[in-house]
């Protein structure tokens, strides 16, 4: 590990509603637990093959357990990387493209896996050469906020002055940096209990700093760290401040080579320290082929409490425990389950989840031709834009994010669009063509006299996750009033005092976090889940290692009345 990735005052998303230091739990030399030397070998189903189904096959297998896998599509879930037509080098992050190194735990496993990162090209970030924002029309350049009109600055500010009056900002991130869970309850709890029924935009109204209609539509548009917030107005405010508490939207990197190579390399790769398998053991090896089962269609209580899975292929098999890490809407839709696996509060909980949409579209050009300079302007030929037309946020990526090294006479990466919720809604209807001549039109308007038509060679890629059918949307996204149901399934891995039906199967994945969207909520997740099977199994953790369950107690989550 390391410095960065220290506790003791470095940025991470370890809390505010669950502050446990999973970074450190999973590398302590003691492990994070074992199972009876008679469990060794049992059979557990993960069901989905993302970042959370893979954590959760690869520490199972560590432990001893056999991990057997069932995927719908392919390995990677929503970290999917998908190459360009007679460009296999060269990749499109169709979900996942951005980490912030204040995700320690996935950092952790980033290590471990030899995978490497490099700064992520976000709207003024540090690495970012030019960002241009095109508003109603008008387009601004800047290379940092200092740059830009002051109108941004001041809208900036006032932005931050909001989190401060309205949240303790400042507090918060440094509990949450000292790791002190007493000073993060503290502050954490009281918001909860202040903000469950409030959304973003009523946060930003009843703040004495954002009056004006137009400083809010700014911010909206621009917002400042990754891109606009104007999509996420509905949601719960509290979705947003354990955003900006866990520096979730700061420094962002992206995975050299696609993020689809980090679940990949956990299905595949030997596991280091693993117990009963032989060395050199991967999950694949314990498939048969090294692929995965396909689709579950259903899962029923059968007797001995164990739990009977169906796969699309008709294949049936009774386990003693089984991880779901899909989205859970699945458990509505696509499979066919029984009532007795969740109780009535639970199914409640599954129901509400709400999800975001997102749609991107990307192509594949010749060089990274946006680095010429612009002999009448002296800028680069374009530049990292957000703006209120169709694209909304156009990302420019070359070198090492382009699967080109550091060559930028290579093939360079264009997403030509980046978009949420009713922006996103307005492109279903258009296949991939469509969509990059939308772009490329809206884009004239901005880069007039530049053609980027003419850099592109190979045919657009493009996404729209609320139309996947293994998916049904981008992200979970609270809307106010949620937390209940969440914490319900966040909390769904302590099964000590559930009934005897209910317990055995496990919620994993990051719209079961806290921090849905992230990658870090999908391996803390995984890793509560983890704990919940070797519990459930007779197992335990070290003494001096103790795993989320055993301090649960202590770090549990603010449970709010449902009657006040």
């Amino acid at each position: 590990m390391n410095d960065r990735h220290r506790p003791g005052g470095s940025p991470s998303m370890i809390g505010p509603d669950f502050p446990f230091p999973y970074d450190t739990f999973r590398t302590h030399p003691a492990g994070i637990g074992a199972v009876p030397a008679t469990a060794y070998g049992t059979p557990v189903a993960v069901i989905g093959a993302g970042l959370s189904g893979t954590v959760v096959a690869y520490e199972l297998a560590r432990m001893g357990l056999r991990p057997v896998v069932y995927e719908a599509e392919q390995i990677g879930g929503r970290m999917r990387s998908t190459p360009f037509d007679g460009h296999p080098d060269s990749v499109a992050e169709m979900g996942a493209m951005r980490f912030p190194p204040s995700a320690t735990t996935l950092f952790g496993y980033l290590e471990e896996t030899g995978l490497a990162t490099t700064p992520f090209p976000n709207p003024l970030a540090d690495v970012t050469p030019d960002t241009v924002i095109d508003l109603k029309g008008a387009t601004v350049h800047g290379r940092t906020l200092a740059d830009l009109p002051a109108v941004f600055g001041r809208v900036a500010h006032a932005w931050e002055s909001t989190l401060e009056h309205g949240a303790g900002i400042t507090a918060l991130r440094a509990a949450i940096r000292s790791r002190d869970p007493a000073a993060i309850a503290d502050l954490w709890h009281p918001l909860v209990r202040r903000y469950d029924d409030t959304s973003f935009y009523r946060f930003l109204t009843d703040s004495p700093h954002l009056r004006s209609f137009a400083d809010r539509e700014l911010f909206g548009q621009v917002g400042f760290g990754t891109g606009g917030w104007d999509t996420d107005f509905s949601n719960s405010i509290l979705e947003v401040l354990r955003v900006i508490a866990t520096a979730a939207d700061d420094d962002h990197r992206g995975i050299v080579g696609g993020s689809a190579q980090l679940p990949h390399q956990l299905w595949s790769s030997p596991i280091p320290g693993v117990r009963h398998w032989p060395d050199g053991t991967s999950v694949a090896w314990l498939h048969d082929d090294g692929v995965p089962l396909p689709a579950v269609t259903a899962m029923d209580r059968v007797g001995g409490n164990r739990i009977r899975v169906t796969d699309s292929a008709r294949g049936v098999a009774d386990y003693a425990a089984v991880v779901h890490t899909a989205p859970v809407w699945l458990l509505l839709s696509t499979m066919r389950c029984d009532e007795s696996l969740f109780s009535a509060a639970h199914w409640s909980a599954i129901e509400r989840t709400h999800y975001m949409g997102s749609s991107k579209v990307f192509v594949l050009v010749d060089r990274a031709f946006w680095r010429d300079i612009d002999p009448a302007s002296g800028r680069q030929a374009m530049s990292m834009t957000l703006t209120d037309r169709m694209p909304r946020g156009v990302y420019l990526m070359d070198g090492a994010l382009a699967g080109t090294g550091i060559d930028d006479d290579g093939p360079a990466v264009l997403c030509l669009s980046y978009t949420w919720t009713d922006d996103s809604l307005r492109l279903l209807p258009l296949d991939a063509e469509e969509r990059m001549d939308l772009m490329l039109r809206s884009l004239a308007q901005i880069y007039p006299g530049l053609d980027i038509r003419s850099h592109i060679i190979a045919p657009p890629l493009t996404v729209s996750w609320e139309t996947e059918r293994n998916f049904m949307g981008a992200f979970r996204a609270n809307l106010p009033g949620q937390y209940r149901y969440q914490e319900r399934l966040f909390t769904h891995f302590m099964q000590d005092g559930a009934e005897p039906a209910h317990r055995g199967l496990f919620l994993a994945g990051d719209d079961i976090s806290w921090t849905a969207g992230w990658a870090e909520g999908a391996v803390q997740t995984a890793l509560n889940a983890v704990w919940g099977v070797m519990a459930h199994l007779g197992g335990a953790c070290a003494p001096d290692n103790p795993g989320p369950g055993d301090r649960f107690p202590e770090l549990r989550p603010l449970r709010l009345p449902d009657v006040s």
